[in-house]
């Protein structure tokens, strides 16, 4: 009797073993590998053995024409942005956040926008029935004759949909709600969102028509199933924020078509997930200003924000805390631990935490300076000025370093109604702002 054959495939990462392996060797996930079935392991070892011909040939790149790429406006200016100008025909896009974070709400009033221009739209969910949308369409004004909704998940259903009507823009909600029935695997699982996700690309390719896919997201905030769907499709955005805040921030992580660099901003209100008009006065309340707070400007992409960094620095009972919210946390261990060697402040018996308002996440180290400012500030309890921001990168050294963008900073400081700031290095551009250089941490511990 012929024994039978085993093969396990990893849910997380797709990696296979012919054995079962509490942890994936591959991704270092664990309890993700599952045993494939018979039908499984056979659609495999076809798909891998079929030998594709083509009549395409190797050319010399000097003898290819570039690509004329025409973007077309989403009617979101921030939407637009984060794509790099607009959406291109052909692109495939996935979109991932948290559970509420506003991805369906996003998608459904973009294809509205893009109906009442005269474009055929599908949208495709298979979450929620065509009159639970036709809700959320209400409240968005996404009512037009141009928006067709469809409520399956069967990819052949939609697949047949999609040749029998000329569409201009299709959403997929989601990914991995989708199954083939080419495949005996459950939806959401690995072979099923490999299959789907090279079906989708082919449609989008071939037919040149723009495919925005949403995606779940798992605990660890990584977009649920294989990695290869990221590197399949064009464009990687991700959704930031707290779902109990109006600001919401859509982030490129991976963009063929433009800067991966810039950020949206956009607003919950009653009309959905709007564009948000202006950043003035949302992550800091200049009026309010107490011990413990600095203010310093970061960059979103091209974009620069004044933001509110909030310290509170209070004796430990036991072992020391060190917690941050919005900042990186082994950073903060590492400018608590140049306070204590270089300028002799015994904050290793106090708790330190950290605060970033508005809930942005700042992942630039020009933040340093003002997160030591306002450090400074709780530990002697002396309010700073509200009209002073910080501005430099910090090393291990105690050294302040330049940082990038200083022109950009310092005209938003200037706009905002600021009169002073701490720099690196004296800006090569004139401005009304008052700039104080500081070399070294010490010296703004001095001046403090």
């Amino acid at each position: 009797m012929a024994k039978k054959k085993t093969l396990f495939e990893c849910q997380a990462c797709g990696f296979q073993s012919p054995r079962w392996m509490g942890k994936c060797t591959s991704c270092g996930e664990w309890e993700s590998m599952v045993e494939l079935t018979t039908d499984q392991i056979k659609f495999l070892k076809e798909s891998s053995a079929t030998v594709h011909t083509s009549k395409n040939r190797a050319q010399p790149i000097t003898d290819i024409q570039e690509d004329n790429i025409t973007r077309s406006t989403s009617g979101s200016k921030e939407l637009d942005l984060v794509l790099g100008g607009g959406i291109v025909p052909g692109s495939l896009t996935l979109i991932g956040g948290s559970p509420g974070i506003g991805k369906s709400t996003l998608l459904l009033k973009i294809a509205g926008n893009l109906a009442n221009r005269g474009t055929k739209v599908l949208y495709v969910s298979g979450e929620e029935s065509a009159g639970q949308i036709k809700l959320r369409a209400n409240r968005l004004g996404a009512n037009h004759s141009n928006l067709y909704l469809l409520s399956e998940i069967n990819l052949g259903a939609v697949l047949s949909e999609i040749h029998n009507e000329t569409y201009g823009f299709i959403v997929i909600d989601s990914i991995q709600t989708l199954y083939s029935e080419e495949t005996s695997s459950a939806p959401g699982s690995v072979t099923q969102v490999r299959t789907i996700t090279f079906e989708l690309m082919r449609i989008a390719k071939s037919l040149h028509i723009p495919i925005f896919i949403i995606g779940h997201i798992t605990k660890d905030g990584s977009i649920a199933g294989p990695r290869v769907l990221e590197h399949m499709v064009d464009t990687v955005l991700y959704f930031e924020g707290d779902s109990n805040s109006e600001l919401r921030l859509l982030r490129g992580f991976k963009n063929r078509f433009g800067s991966t660099n810039e950020v949206g901003i956009f607003e919950m209100n009653r009309e959905g997930l709007s564009d948000a008009k202006s950043m003035a006065g949302r992550f800091f309340n200049k009026e309010k200003l107490q011990s413990g707070s600095s203010l310093t400007v970061i960059m979103e992409g091209s974009r620069p924000i004044i933001v509110e960094i909030q310290a509170l620095v209070s004796e430990a009972y036991g072992h020391p805390k060190r917690s941050s919210t919005g900042f990186d946390n082994n950073r903060l261990g590492m400018l608590l631990a140049l306070l204590e060697k270089k300028l002799d402040l015994p904050l290793g018996t106090y708790d330190v935490f950290i605060n970033v308002s508005g809930g942005i996440k700042i992942q630039e180290p020009s933040a340093d300076l003002a997160i030591i400012a306002a450090i400074l500030s709780s530990y002697r309890e002396r309010e700073l000025s509200a009209e002073t921001l910080f501005l430099g990168e910090v090393s291990l050294t105690g050294e302040i370093r330049e940082i990038s963008g200083l022109s950009n900073r310092l005209k938003e400081i200037e706009t905002q109604g600021f009169t002073k700031a701490v720099i690196p290095n004296k800006p090569l551009e004139p401005s009304s702002v008052k700039c104080f250089v500081a070399s070294e941490v010490s010296k703004v511990v001095e001046w403090m």
